[in-house]
């Protein structure tokens, strides 16, 4: 009988089927695929909850004129916003202080420059801008106190502003170590991620002008203030507790009424602090700066700056908000983000609160802002704003 099949060479590879070949090949692209996802959302993740030393400095400086007081920047987000703003280069061992929008022409921006505070700018190739101008309010002539707040983790630095200004202090033999305050009314300020309280000190002059005495405070892990055990942002759902020490400092020291104001995630802390204090009962209103309202929001919203697809931004959350995303991030704790949604516990508002957000934020979205308010016009007041120079 014929024997059809063909013979077998020895030394010689049998022939492997082209499906084999192209499921091999498939298998292995999706791994690849799945493995540079794995490592994208570990990396994000872990950016959400490290604290930086200081932020890149990747704005560019095509030049600097002294004399006639300008700068010329690369366009961006930053360099188009009008107002004026902190400069810094060198690896955040310069500030200048920057003004008005000169002009804008041929991809780049030049811009009143009104102050060299320290370094070299003439030999700065590269720079960031700060969302804040001044950087101690004595430069507003008030009369400050460095004080610490006693927190769980130990001494956080702050200063308390009793009185309007300087000159409104009257000459003395021995001031107290700690002013006595003119006014029960008391506003605490709480800076965002990744910068200083010099953030909050924009908001001073109107404060004392409705006179209330002015706590400008550090929290945990921001440079200033004791770190906690992992040296990780909690992103409001530990930070609150800095803010309660704070409510608690003020109280003894004679408040009666508190404001509280939070800028960025400092605005989730402050919501935090506002309905998980113990001493709640004393805030009468809330004031938010672009506040992380929901971080569901945001997170997917700087994915999308970086051009993530939303499964990463939605990874990360799940990273962040698991005890087995310790391992990647180093948390202590797992982040409670059903915690830190305020649209969904907007029936938890009991206070006032009004909401300063600008709807081309290139940082913070204004879509949860925007949704609590709708949520709680009884109590929630939103101020929208634009930021961004037209001409």
């Amino acid at each position: 009988m014929k024997n059809d099949r063909e013979p077998v060479v020895k030394g010689r590879p049998s022939a492997v089927a082209p499906w084999l070949v192209a499921a091999i090949a498939a298998g292995t692209l999706a791994t690849a695929v799945a493995a540079s996802a794995a490592f994208v959302t570990a990396k994000f993740s872990r950016s959400v909850v490290i604290p930086t030393d200081s932020a890149t400095e990747n704005l560019r400086i095509h030049g600097v004129d002294e004399a006639n007081g300008t700068i010329t920047l690369g366009v961006s987000a930053d360099s188009l916003v009008a107002g004026r703003y902190s400069l810094w280069f060198a690896g955040g061992t310069g500030h200048a202080r920057i003004g008005d929008i000169v002009s804008v022409e041929a991809g780049r921006v030049t811009r009143s420059l009104e102050a060299v505070d320290f370094g070299e700018l003439s030999d700065a190739r590269w720079c960031r801008l700060g969302s804040w101008y001044f950087l101690d309010p004595r430069e507003l002539g008030f009369s400050v106190t460095d004080v610490a707040v006693e927190t769980e983790l130990g001494p956080a630095p702050a200063w308390l502003i009793t009185e309007p200004s300087a000159a409104a202090v009257p000459a003395a033999a021995a001031a107290p170590a700690v002013p006595i305050a003119t006014s029960d009314r008391w506003m605490i300020a709480v800076h965002g991620r990744g910068v200083s309280r010099a953030e909050t000190i924009r908001a001073l002059p109107l404060f004392h002008e409705l006179g209330y005495t002015t706590l400008q405070i550090s929290y945990r892990n921001d440079g200033d203030a004791p770190r906690s055990s992992d040296g990780r942002y909690a992103l409001g759902d530990t930070e609150w507790h800095d803010v309660d020490s704070a409510m608690k400092y003020a109280i003894e020291h004679g408040a009666k009424q508190l404001v509280l104001m939070g800028w960025s995630m400092g605005g989730a802390t402050v919501l935090q602090a506002a309905t998980r204090s113990i001493n709640a009962s004393y805030i009468r209103a809330v004031v938010l700066d672009s506040p992380v309202v929901a971080w569901s929001d945001t997170i997917v919203f700087q994915g999308h700056l970086n051009h993530l697809p939303e499964p990463i931004s939605k990874g990360v959350m799940a990273t962040i908000g698991s005890t087995m995303g310790r391992a990647v991030t180093g948390q202590s704790q797992p982040i409670n983000f059903k915690r830190l949604d305020f649209v969904a516990r907007a029936s938890e508002i009991a206070f006032p609160v009004l909401i300063l957000h600008s709807d081309d934020d290139g940082f913070v979205p204004s879509t949860a802002s925007r949704r609590l308010a709708h949520a709680r016009p009884d109590l929630v007041t939103l101020v929208t704003r634009v930021l961004f120079a037209t001409g």
